[in-house]
C-alpha cells in the first residue's frame, strides 16, 4: 500500500518534548531542520503532511505554515477521531496514512494508521505497536528518518536525491 499522507504529533515527535516558558509567559519550542527537509522531501514525492496535536500553539502553526503542511489540527482531544475525519475529508483510506506518535495519547491513532511510526524515545507501549521505530529521538531528526523510510518503501528515495543533485548541476557547479 502506498502512503499518501504522513501525519504526526508535535511534542516529542517534531520537538524533543520540552516546553519552555519565558518569564513573560511566551512558549519556546525547538524544531530540527533535518525534520523540515524530510517533510519537504515527502512533498516532492506528492505525499501530503500534517499534524494532529492536543495542544494549541502559534509556534506550531508558524512551523506548519513554513513547511507547507496540508493538515493542521490543534487542540484535539481524540486523535483517532481526527484521523478518521481527515481521511474522510481527503478521500483517503486509513491504510494510506502513516502516523508518527510518541506517547499513550497516540496509541489509538497508531493502531488505526496504515503505517505506525515511533521515535526512538517513544514510550514502550508506542514502540511495541509501531511498524517502524526510528533510531533518532523526537525533535532530533526522527521525522526525517521516518520520511526517508517511507520514500524508500515507495521506491523513490533516489528520485529525491537526484532532484537536489540536479539543482546543483543547473547552477553550473
Amino acid at each position: 500500500m502506498t502512503i499518501r499522507c504522513v501525519l504526526m504529533d508535535v511534542d516529542g515527535v517534531l520537538t524533543d518534548g520540552v516546553i519552555t516558558y519565558t518569564s513573560d509567559g511566551n512558549e519556546v519550542k525547538n524544531f530540527h531542520v533535518a525534520d523540515g527537509m524530510g517533510l519537504t522531501a515527502l512533498r516532492t514525492q506528492g505525499i501530503k503532511t500534517g499534524i494532529i496535536t492536543g495542544r494549541t500553539s502559534s509556534i506550531v502553526e508558524r512551523r506548519a505554515n513554513e513547511l507547507h503542511m496540508d493538515v493542521v489540527r490543534m487542540g484535539v482531544r481524540n486523535k483517532s477521531e481526527a484521523l478518521l475525519t481527515i481521511c474522510k475529508n481527503f478521500h483517503w483510506e486509513v491504510e494510506e496514512v502513516a502516523y508518527i506518535g510518541d506517547d499513550l495519547n497516540d496509541l489509538g491513532t497508531l493502531q488505526l494508521a496504515g503505517l505506525a511510526i515511533a521515535p526512538a524515545n517513544a514510550c514502550v507501549e508506542v514502540r511495541n505497536v509501531a511498524d517502524f521505530v526510528t533510531t533518532r529521538h523526537g525533535g532530533h531528526g526522527a521525522v526525517r528518518e521516518a520520511a526517508e523510510y517511507i520514500i524508500e518503501q515507495n521506491g523513490s528515495w533516489q528520485d529525491v536525491v537526484a532532484l537536489y543533485e540536479r539543482e546543483l548541476y543547473e547552477m553550473g557547479q
